[in-house]
């Protein structure tokens, strides 16, 4: 491949490999430049990179006509550099048997960013215990992103629970010209909370047993409960909890997943008190992994956002250091970790990447008409 100047990326790190990866392929779509990762996932117990990254790989060089080098199973250094040019077809179908919420949130900026609408249709996991929900993505992630001006709908069809996947998403991308700042420094007060007790090809019952547990726990708050009982089509059984604070100035979600074979109320209660601890910190008007996806999205727009925290974790480090790589000065943070903080994103302005005729990108690579179909799994 043409060996240009790359922007070199340490993802060695412990944790927060995934979205390094996943950011620096974002980033590297939307300004042209190519990035050289090296050390991925070098401290895991299986090391390098996993099915799943080589197909999320595989979709982000479709969209831009990307060189890459390094896409090997087990691979810990990756070479990837685009050509500038975005080439999205107006129809994705991604079939993956990893996170569908991940791959939705890696690919959504460059596709905000081309010049038509984009219809996806999303195959494979859409509730996992250690990335964000169907509904994190719905009630929380997607309106705040609205607030800046980026457009889009979800609509869940059918729930997919990890590691077998199955779910299926329809997402609907507007293209947008420009994205405004946000200001989300504090979340006021606590005014009521909304959930979702959910079950998949179990009796119906759980799902009230999960809410009898979950208003008897919650209502010590003072404050209106809506929540919800029902059941969603999945090709497997699974139960889950989405809970939804509202503020003054903010909202936030929280999504526990249970397991098979333990009493509904044992997730009930887990969920409970994942609400009840975070309200514990006065201070932050969004929980630490919203921040670290909130980032990447304000670095394009046309003013200064301003995100406040309960605690600053590594990963929202990591996730300001490679944004300020391929955007120099865009990210500061005024705390240590593990301390609440603020976030200031110096927004960049929306991305001018011309856009070339449609293509089709498949599994193998190669490029022709039609629309992109791309088989594995992502996050």
């Amino acid at each position: 491949m043409n060996q240009t100047v790359a922007i070199d990326i340490d993802a060695s790190t412990e944790h927060g490999s995934g979205l390094l990866l996943r950011s620096a392929l974002a980033l590297s779509v939307l300004t042209g430049k190519a990035v050289r990762l090296a050390g991925i996932r070098a401290r895991r117990p299986i090391p390098g990179l996993k099915l799943q990254h080589l197909r999320l790989v595989e979709v982000m060089a479709g969209l831009c006509r990307a060189a890459v080098d390094g896409a090997r199973l087990g691979s810990q250094h990756l070479h990837f550099q685009p050509d500038g040019e975005l080439a999205p077809d107006s129809i994705i179908h991604i079939e993956t048997p990893g996170s569908l919420t991940l791959l939705l949130q890696t690919v959504f900026l460059p596709l905000s960013f081309s010049s038509r609408p984009v219809s996806l249709r999303l195959t494979g996991v859409t509730h996992a215990a250690r990335s964000p929900a169907f509904e994190n993505i719905d009630w929380q992630w997607l309106p705040l992103l609205r607030r800046a001006g980026y457009r889009a709908d979800i609509v869940l069809e059918k729930a997919g629970f990890a590691p077998k996947g199955g779910g299926v998403m329809r997402v609907d991308i507007q293209p947008v010209a420009d994205v405004e700042p946000l200001q989300l420094q504090a979340r006021g007060a606590l005014l009521r909370i909304a959930g979702h007790a959910q079950v998949a090809c179990l009796d119906h019952a759980v799902a009230d047993r999960l809410r009898r547990q979950l208003m008897a726990r919650l209502a010590p708050l003072g404050v209106p409960l809506n929540i919800v009982a029902g059941s969603l089509p999945a090709p497997r059984p699974g139960m889950f909890i989405v809970l939804l604070a509202e503020f003054e100035h903010s909202q936030q979600a929280f999504f526990t997943m249970g397991e098979l074979g333990n009493p509904p109320e044992t997730l009930a209660n887990q969920a409970a008190q994942a609400l009840i601890s975070h309200l514990q910190h006065v201070a932050g008007a969004l929980d630490p992994h919203l921040v670290d996806q909130l980032m990447l999205p304000l670095s394009f727009s046309n003013g200064n956002s301003t995100l406040s925290t309960s605690s600053i974790s590594p990963q929202t480090r990591q996730a300001a250091d490679l944004i300020n790589a391929f955007l120099p000065g865009a990210v500061s943070i005024d705390a240590v970790v593990g301390q609440p903080g603020r976030i200031l994103v110096k927004g960049h302005g929306a991305p001018r990447a011309p856009v070339l005729p449609c293509q089709r990108i498949s599994a193998g690579g190669g490029f022709k008409s039609g629309f992109l179909l791309a088989r594995g799994a992502s996050g």
